[in-house]
């Protein structure tokens, strides 16, 4: 099968899917829910969409993906806000969001923009040196030890192990997005590597969370969509090795 024909396919495949489990994990929460969290519910169910939209587009190199991620992490940050100011956690995130992922959506825009486009469509990529995978390593394992020590010291769990899974299971993900949307931003190969890390470690914690409370039905959802995730993710690393030759 063409390529191009298989991306249309695959594309729409991911689209479809999580559409689907997005409308499933709305409707498990919204029905004893007050008006005002159903309002919230159905716009963070918008900035789901708008994600998924971003990863399909970012996977296959166009640049109208910046366009979707800015509605997605806007809203998110806005929705974490909101659940901060209404006592819940959430200040992190919501800082996370509006200082450094917002900001990276033009600066990926303005980035793709001028590396222009191949003859497909698709943004002119390129990949990180030896040198600079192993500076982005080093950057990986030393944020992650640095979030680890100041996460822990605000975990709520029982846990009195040297090591605490739990915040290693949010550290690496935390970690792994921020470098990714990083190289992300500026058409590297490489961001899908931890794009694939986030979406592997994000199942494994949904998955001990599912083995904690198997009633758990929405850890199952989340389970299948950052399956969804790491699917799309394999296939934007497939893309853009050839899109960064």
């Amino acid at each position: 099968m063409d390529n191009k024909v298989f991306n249309k396919y695959f594309s729409a495949f991911i689209l479809i899917g999580m559409t689907v489990v997005t409308i499933l994990a709305t409707a498990l929460k919204i029905g004893g829910a007050e008006p005002e969290a159903r309002t919230l519910l159905l716009v963070s169910a918008f900035g789901a969409l708008m994600g998924v939209a971003a990863t399909v587009a970012s996977a296959n190199g166009k640049v109208i993906t910046f366009l979707f991620g800015l509605l997605d992490v806007s809203i998110y940050g806005a929705i974490c806000l909101i659940n901060w100011k209404n006592g819940s956690s959430g200040l992190g995130n919501a800082v996370l969001h509006f200082v450094y992922f917002v900001p990276m959506q033009f600066v990926g825009f303005f980035q793709w923009k001028r590396r222009g486009n191949n003859k497909e469509g698709s943004v002119k990529a390129r990949r990180l040196s030896p040198k600079q995978r192993w500076l982005a390593a080093g950057v990986f394992l030393a944020g992650s030890v640095v979030a680890y020590f100041i996460i822990a010291q605000f975990d709520k769990s029982a846990a009195t192990t040297f090591i605490k899974t739990a915040v290693v299971l949010d550290v690496l993900p935390l970690m792994c997005n921020i470098i990714g949307q990083f190289l992300m931003s500026t058409a590297y190969m490489e961001q899908w590597v931890f794009w694939i890390g986030v979406n592997v470690f994000s199942i494994t914690m949904w998955s001990v969370t599912l083995h904690n409370d198997p009633g758990s039905s929405y850890a199952l959802i989340y389970i299948i969509k950052y399956s969804f995730y790491l699917l799309n993710s394999l296939n934007g690393l497939r893309n853009w090795l050839t899109l960064s030759r």
